[in-house]
């Protein structure tokens, strides 16, 4: 028997699908989207697909850790195709026999539905918004319904927050620009105890790029201003951009580690510091937000602007596990990924999908193990 449904959980079955169904498909496609939701549902068609995900939504109460995905690479700024970086990643989890899809503290929301031309709701005119809320909800639609990505994903990982209140938030991207509504909805109410730990090659510390407030340039600098700047965005792995290290921490109150840093250091040491500032400025929790490009593309060249000269995934992997044994980790990502652009190398996408698997599930772990030290 089925039971009415919350209003909130009855909204979010019109912000979300299930997962890998985010990207718009009317033919290409569209078979190779449904048989990977069969793997992932273990459902033998769309409405067992449907009927799953459904049931997985309503175990969110008991959760520990809530994937969801935001397949848009609109905010991007050189190489598109991180909007097929959630399909790719969860086939490689499940193709490795990942513990997140075994699991019961882990439920996978889905993906928020992404219209390609779009980017944020405050982008649009009156006009559009109502055009594209009819085409996506039917007419005489909610008018507070919102129809770009990056909106419908800040008010769906909010009302997964509030369906899910002890729960972890875990988003993959889509480009960097999906930072920003999951850092948002995850530091709602606790801004001031919250800390950011962001992989990089780039600051992305502009407040605004050719007119955009927010897309993969800007996510951090709103960030930082959404949890009061306090010195607690600390940035790792950093070694291109047109102001010095000393710019940006004077004028933002960051902490940046660039990589002739990191090279120079013991990374175990490192850890230790960025957790000593975190405890010294209050911090109670923190959002782990993780570029794929931070890393060396030697290990994950498949992505928009690989930046020569990054991090080892075992640098990576020993900061996300020390800071999660010292503080709950209340949210995360994973964006950049862009299966299709390394096709020159015979090594790729293979390898980024290992690295990126490795570090979801590094997240995911530490999210749910919680503080040990």
């Amino acid at each position: 028997m089925r039971y009415p449904l919350p209003v909130s959980l009855d909204r979010l079955l019109r912000l979300l699908r299930p997962a890998a169904g985010g990207i718009y498909t009317v033919s290409t496609g569209t078979q190779q989207q449904l048989r990977l939701q069969e793997r992932i549902y273990d459902a033998a068609d769309a409405a067992g697909v449907a009927e799953r995900w459904r049931a997985a939504l309503e175990r969110l109460p008991t959760a520990g850790l809530v994937v969801c995905a935001v397949p848009s690479d609109v905010g991007a700024g050189f190489q598109r195709g991180a909007s097929f970086g959630p399909q790719t990643i969860r086939r490689q989890l499940l193709e490795q026999g990942s513990f997140l899809y075994s699991d019961p503290r882990v439920v996978d929301a889905g993906d928020v539905l992404v219209v390609p031309q779009l980017l944020d709701d405050e982008m649009l005119s009156a006009d559009q918004l109502a055009r594209t809320r009819t085409a996506l909800h039917g007419p005489g639609a909610d008018p507070t319904l919102p129809v770009s990505p990056l909106s419908i994903a800040e008010e769906a990982l909010r009302i997964l927050r509030r369906l899910a209140p002890r729960a972890s938030l875990l988003v993959l991207g889509g480009d960097h620009s999906v930072g920003w509504p999951a850092l948002s909805a995850v530091a709602a109410g606790r801004e001031r105890e919250l800390g950011i730990l962001h992989f990089d090659a780039h600051t992305d510390l502009l407040s605004e790029r050719l007119g955009v407030r927010y897309c993969f340039a800007t996510w951090a600098y709103h960030a930082n201003e959404r949890i009061g700047r306090g010195g607690r965005l600390v940035q790792v792995g950093l070694r291109v951009s047109r102001r010095t290290r000393e710019e940006w921490e004077r004028e933002l109150d960051v902490r940046q580690y660039w990589m002739a840093e990191m090279n120079s250091r013991p990374i175990e040491g490192i850890a230790e510091e960025i957790v000593e500032r975190f405890r010294a400025r209050g911090v109670r929790g923190v959002y782990v937000s993780n570029d794929i490009d931070g890393t060396d593309p030697l290990f994950a060249l498949a992505t928009g602007t690989p930046e020569p000269g990054g991090l080892e995934p075992s640098q990576v992997l020993h900061l996300i596990e020390r800071v999660g044994a010292a503080f709950p980790i209340w949210g995360s990502d994973l964006v950049e990924v862009a299966p299709s652009v390394a096709g020159h190398s015979p090594r790729e996408p293979a390898m980024t999908l290992r690295t990126a698997a490795a570090y979801v599930e590094a997240q995911a772990r530490c999210a749910l193990a919680g503080p040990t030290a």
